[in-house]
């Protein structure tokens, strides 16, 4: 009796290390992507028992910097292509992984209360619009989006005595939230958020079309698990997170 109680509580205690696999998985994505992120991780975890998901969310050339600095990470989610471009030229993230997600679109906004009114690029250059907020074009996609669309109506530089630059579209979106704008570029899905605070007063055309890439970063300690996130986001259960968001398929 003693034996097998013996051999039982070894057996246990051999066995109990390996019945779950306890993991920190970091990912770090587009500052768009924070409510539908947050409110995936739980269903991964839930998965993925003993897994701990870490967001990180900041405009994607700040991810850039930040994991070619060596910052930890496992899953890098960007909003646009050519900063995904920038980290596989850079061989930060493992190419084979890499896969475009959702699709977005970029809107103009204004307060909903004493918002000047605009429904044309030309309506920005009016006596009316005082300020207008963008995303820092060198870091924050939504910014580059944005320099594109008023370069086309040849506008950028027309307008630029006017612009406040934000460190990320959420920081736009709050500018015109509070009032402190008179209007900003942002994504639908950020609008979307606030609706009771802003609304969308015009969708321009033009631009190149906002897709989302995603890949496992290459210094990844959980490269499996982050693979498995990645693949995760192209479920049906994640893919009607994201659609209730707002995003799109690629």
């Amino acid at each position: 009796m003693r034996l097998s109680r013996l051999l039982a509580a070894t057996t246990l205690a051999v066995a109990l290390p390996f019945a779950t696999h306890a993991a920190t998985l970091t990912v770090s994505a587009a500052a768009s992507l924070t409510n539908a992120f947050k409110e995936l991780a739980p269903s991964f975890s839930a998965e993925h028992p003993g897994t701990d998901v870490q967001l990180n969310f900041a405009a994607s050339g700040t991810l850039l910097q930040q994991i070619d600095q060596g910052a930890p990470a496992d899953v890098f989610a960007s909003a646009d292509q050519a900063t995904m471009d920038r980290a596989a030229e850079k061989s930060l993230i493992d190419p084979a992984t890499r896969r475009d997600f959702v699709s977005n679109a970029l809107v103009l906004i204004e307060p909903s209360d004493g918002g000047p009114g605009v429904d044309s690029l030309n309506g920005l250059t009016g006596d009316a619009v005082k300020r207008i907020a963008v995303g820092k074009p060198a870091s924050v996609p939504a910014g580059r989006y944005t320099q594109e669309v008023l370069e086309k109506a040849g506008l950028w530089q027309t307008l630029e005595p006017k612009y406040v630059q934000a460190d990320s579209v959420r920081q736009v979106l709050d500018y015109v939230a509070r009032g402190e704008v008179d209007a900003g570029f942002v994504y639908r899905t950020d609008a979307a958020i606030m609706s009771d605070k802003v609304k969308v007063t015009l969708t321009p055309e033009g631009q190149t079309p906002v897709t989302y890439p995603v890949a496992v970063v290459a210094a990844s300690r959980e490269p499996d698990l982050a693979k498995a996130f990645v693949e995760f986001l192209g479920t049906p259960a994640a893919r009607t997170v994201l659609e209730k968001y707002g995003f799109g398929q690629p």
